[in-house]
């Protein structure tokens, strides 16, 4: 991208009254109609704002980010009007998912309105989702367009879940960053599509199957979570190696005992080699990590217990690891039960496939 840009960091305090009245916001959303790019905290992680209208303004996402073009992008809103300014038509079943889980983790794939950038998606179907961040809704709010985004990090880096994490991957090729602190979900919202029945899980996030299911019943799993590169991607996530930190990931699967074993037999080899090694644990696991001292880095991504903690700090995590220069990482893996789902579907494109049974 040949445009540098002096990129503004503005730090909004969420509990304001009033945030759409918000200098910083207003000042933001006024970039946003004018075609320029705003990153913006949502619940999940921190996305990269352009006007869902304008394909010119869409285009700049791609560019910023070094993301393929025929990836889409999910289309934010902040209220129910802007709902069918984006979609063609809303089937009944959107109705109670929307009650139940919007604002929040959810995106719907529905039929696209014809006003919605050719460059969101080359697609007859759009992602849209509300955001449950006050700060998110202020400026989509207050910009009176649909806002198209995407995580806010060069393509292929693990999303991120704080200003800083935006900062180091796009500062000088957006106009603006809008700091509302670390986000609470951590991975990105579920893609549910609703062109389908029954309706299909394009991608695992912050919505679980299992809550779906109380709601419409059956619910399907799209197999092509492993997609290769000949297929069209229906949903972001679902192609090229997403969230990956830039050494190289290997997960080990097994009985904690075998597990540890393995991953601790990888770890002598890549020392061998003359890498740094770095071990993703978890709280129950790291205790012995560091104990032994064989890594140059351990780090918990939170406890087996909680698997809403391991998904709010995973990304964190992985950045954590570049900024050590860990060249060698080895982790755990988790049920794909519940967020496990999501959890596994983030490591498993971080770690580029590299996964190890024993």
């Amino acid at each position: 991208m040949d445009r540098i840009v002096e990129t503004k960091l503005w730090n909004v305090d969420k509990n304001v009254e009033d945030l759409e009245s918000c200098s910083q916001v207003v000042d933001a959303a006024h970039l946003i109609r004018e075609g320029e790019l705003v990153a913006f905290p949502t619940e999940t992680v921190y996305g990269l704002g352009a006007n869902a209208f304008s394909d010119e303004a869409v285009e700049k996402i791609y560019h910023a980010k070094g993301r393929p073009s025929d990836n889409p992008l999910i289309v934010h809103i902040g209220d129910m009007d802007q709902l069918h300014e984006v979609a063609r038509e809303v089937p009944e079943m959107a109705y109670p998912l929307i009650e139940r889980f919007w604002p929040g983790p959810l995106t719907l794939l529905l039929p696209k309105a014809e006003k919605i950038a050719t460059q969101v998606t080359k697609l007859d179907t759009v992602g849209v989702r509300m955001p449950d961040h006050p700060l998110a809704l202020a400026l989509i709010r207050a910009a009176r367009v649909p806002i198209a985004a995407p995580s806010a990090n060069r393509s292929g880096r693990p999303s991120p879940t704080m200003a800083e994490h935006v900062r180091q991957d796009l500062d000088g090729r957006i106009a603006a960053i809008l700091d509302g602190g670390e986000t609470g979900v951590g991975v990105e919202s579920t893609v549910l599509d609703l062109t389908v029945s029954p309706p299909m899980i394009l991608r695992p996030g912050g919505i679980t199957r299992e809550q779906l299911h109380e709601v419409l019943g059956d619910v399907a799993i799209d197999p092509a979570f492993e997609a290769k590169a000949e297929h069209v991607p229906r949903s972001p996530g679902m192609k090229y190696t997403h969230y990956a930190p830039q050494g190289e990931l290997w997960l080990v699967d097994g009985s904690p005992e075998q597990a540890q074993k393995k991953m601790e037999e990888l770890i002598r080899e890549a020392k061998a080699n003359g890498l740094s090694t770095g071990v993703l644990a978890t709280d129950e696991t790291i205790g012995a990590w560091r104990k032994n001292g064989l890594v140059d880095a351990v780090l918990s991504c939170g406890s087996r217990q909680d698997p809403s903690s391991i998904a709010q700090l995973l990304y964190a995590r992985l950045r954590e690891f570049d900024d050590l220069g860990i060249q060698y990482m080895v982790g755990e893996t988790f049920p794909k039960q519940g967020l496990g789902m999501a959890v596994m579907n983030r490591l498993e494109k971080a770690a580029g496939g590299r996964i190890i049974s024993v």
